[in-house]
């Protein structure tokens, strides 16, 4: 009997340990262009939402419903403290995080959510250092608070690129007003840019807030959920859900009006159209639009040396049909084919960023999230 159980529970050791294994397994996907490996990271993530990496190779993880994890060795840690109450409701919640251009020294990270205020919820900015051993947030200061909270829990953007200079640009959502988009007294349906304290820099366009608010860089947004900086040449780009159809990726100028809603590629989820058409004068035209909407999440422009057969295509988060858009460009800049990864394969993409080594990490927008590292494939 003894010895039944003895390998009854050896068998069990092994069924174990071969179900770990599998499960944080690697899959080879054959892409155009590159075969490459899916790892699973980490798993168990609560609608992870935004994903950095830290000086020592760790990652920093928020979950919508308000926390911060670090996850390290495939383990996520306990709740990291200090992060602020959110407005957990809806789409609402704990958003993006990117640390601080100076980390190594600072600490500084900042982090975006949407808050509770008069008259409903709107979209907050927040800076703040994580403790050196990474269990708590200090010194948290909120650096940007849109100035009219109203009810609803949709559509607050809430990603961050940060500039070559350190300075912060902010997308926020139209929260499900569209008109709001247009009025140039709103943060609503705009790209916000501000210093790391909150101040105003002395390039934005209606810094006197004569005509705008000081800190309003561009106005005619729906809901940018992706916005990056490309290293080669320091442009600005964002990637917006549209309605029913017409997600767009939009080269963000100053000043600028990008439509919404006077002008758009997609339709009313009735059915119904949208405002004045797909152009008018004096107001911009997508790079690029989707119809059908793919529900874009985060863009990251591939500057990396681990697929130089990537190199300046835009990787394009996608949530509705759970894949990565690669969209290769021409050498002016033109959009010229698209390709769809892992289509259904890992859930709906939140989330892509470009590791310092080249790889690419993605989290998947679920109530068992999960942390992805997609790499080269080994050859041979």
């Amino acid at each position: 009997m003894k010895q039944l159980q003895r390998l009854n529970f050896a068998l069990a050791l092994s069924v174990a340990a071969l179900l770990s294994s599998s499960a944080l397994a690697a899959d080879t996907v054959e892409t155009k262009k590159v075969a490459v490996q899916v790892e699973t990271i980490a798993t168990g993530l609560e609608h992870p939402w935004a994903v950095a990496v830290l000086p020592d190779g760790a990652y920093l993880v928020t979950e919508r419903p308000g926390r911060m994890r670090i996850v390290r060795d495939g383990k996520a840690s306990d709740p990291i403290s200090g992060v602020p109450k959110v407005h957990d409701a809806g789409q609402g919640g704990l958003f993006d995080v990117e640390l601080a251009p100076d980390f190594n020294v600072s600490r500084t990270l900042y982090f975006t959510a949407a808050t509770t205020g008069k008259g409903g919820s709107g979209t907050e900015a927040f800076r703040a250092k994580l403790s050196t051993d990474g269990t708590k947030l200090e010194d948290v200061t909120s650096i940007f608070r849109m100035n009219r909270y109203t009810s609803g829990n949709i559509q607050y953007g809430s990603r961050i690129a940060i500039a070559p200079d350190g300075s912060l640009f902010v997308s926020i959502g139209d929260r499900g007003d569209r008109d709001r988009s247009q009025d140039w007294k709103d943060d609503a349906g705009a790209i916000i840019h501000i210093n790391a304290d909150g101040t105003i820099p002395a390039d934005n366009p209606f810094k006197d807030g004569s005509k705008a608010l000081p800190e309003i860089w561009s106005k005619g947004h729906r809901n940018p959920q992706g916005i990056t900086f490309d290293g080669a040449d320091g442009k600005l780009y964002t990637v917006e859900h549209g309605a029913r159809g017409g997600d767009e990726i939009n080269l963000i100028e100053p000043g600028k009006n990008y439509g919404w809603p006077i002008i758009t590629y997609g339709r009313d989820y009735s059915g119904a159209e949208i405002g004045e058409g797909t152009s008018k004068q004096g107001l911009e035209q997508p790079l690029y639009y989707w119809d059908p909407s793919i529900a874009p999440g985060a863009v990251a422009i591939y500057r990396g040396k681990m697929f130089p057969e990537w190199e300046g295509d835009f990787l394009v988060a996608a949530l509705k049909f759970q894949l990565l858009s690669r969209m290769q460009r021409d050498t002016e800049g033109a959009f010229v084919a698209e390709e769809r990864m892992f289509d259904g394969a890992y859930g709906r993409m939140r989330d892509v960023v470009v590791a310092p080594d080249g790889a690419l990490l993605i989290v998947t927008d679920e109530d068992d999230g999960t942390l992805l590292r997609v790499s080269r494939a080994p050859t041979g």
